[in-house]
């Protein structure tokens, strides 16, 4: 069964490794004007060796949502890390916007940004959390008191902090920062270069679609981005109703130079070859 990303973010563990099917050794990047990625969590069958291995050689340049200890297997492989997954404290529902969570959060930041900063990372991923019956206004003011906590030493690192929209709908039931109006709110309350949203399409598009309208209007304020197929969360191919090629492109005019990283579930027999469709589809001209 494929490990959920819920349960990825809950244990730290991935599944031991289903072996890989053999791939060719020509690189799918061609062009490499969006710097692609792809979210560990997705692949827990395959051992990480092997998935940094499949990614080099299709010409991928980093891999996302890694823990400390994983960094070192992606850099060996000749990957950079695109975004950090720290855990202690800092989990899908018990976020930014509940006070009671701030001194695990604020103390687990400040240990791990000069971590991922000495680790070349550019970013590290935070949540809002689940609401539990809180007003937006109150999850808003709470989240912007806890990240002006840690926003001078991300600025000084040289470390985004970067705060992922997830649907309420189907997959987090309860996450308050779940429409991006309430998590441009938090982001541009905190007012910093260094802490921004990981704006993930597949979740906005459950929750409000308007995809493309939305990086145009608000790509000052985000830092990273996430794919994903609708419905389902599988493969972005001709079974899903975005297609994204126009949304790489849009992201490429508002002038955006970090990554993208790929977390659809691949539901077909290879999953390899699923991320390198994917890689292909979105290595537009």
């Amino acid at each position: 069964m494929q490990l959920t990303r819920r349960e990825a973010f809950a244990t730290g563990a991935l599944a031991l490794a289903a072996p890989l099917s053999a791939q060719d050794d020509k690189k799918v990047v061609k062009r490499g004007k969006i710097r692609q990625s792809v979210a560990r969590w997705c692949y827990g069958k395959i051992k990480l060796p092997d998935l940094c291995k499949a990614c080099a050689e299709m010409g991928l340049p980093a891999i996302d949502l890694l823990g400390p200890a994983e960094w070192a297997v992606a850099r060996d492989h000749g990957l950079a890390v695109s975004t950090a997954m720290v855990g202690g404290g800092i989990d899908i529902p018990n976020g930014l916007n509940h006070k009671d969570n701030h001194d695990k959060i604020v103390k687990t930041l400040e240990a791990n940004i000069p971590r991922v900063k000495e680790a070349g990372i550019p970013n590290i991923v935070c949540f809002f959390g689940n609401r539990r019956g809180m007003a937006d206004q109150e999850g808003i003011d709470n989240s912007i008191e806890c990240l002006n906590k840690v926003k001078a030493l991300a600025e000084e690192s040289k470390v985004t902090i970067v705060v992922e929209n997830l649907n309420s709908k189907v997959d987090h039931k309860d996450y308050i920062g779940d429409r991006m109006g309430y998590c441009l709110a938090v982001i541009k309350g905190v007012d910093s270069p260094n802490v921004k949203v990981l704006y993930d399409i597949y979740h906005a598009q459950i929750m409000e679609g308007d995809i493309i309208r939305t990086i145009q209007q608000s790509h000052k304020w985000i830092g990273h981005y996430h794919t994903g197929g609708v419905p389902g969360r599988a493969e972005i191919d001709e079974t899903q109703e975005l297609h994204y090629p126009p949304i790489v492109k849009a992201i490429l005019k508002t002038g955006f130079a970090a990554y993208m990283a790929h977390e659809f579930i691949p539901r077909k027999a290879d999953p390899i070859q699923s991320l390198r469709d994917a890689v292909a589809l979105c290595d537009v001209e």
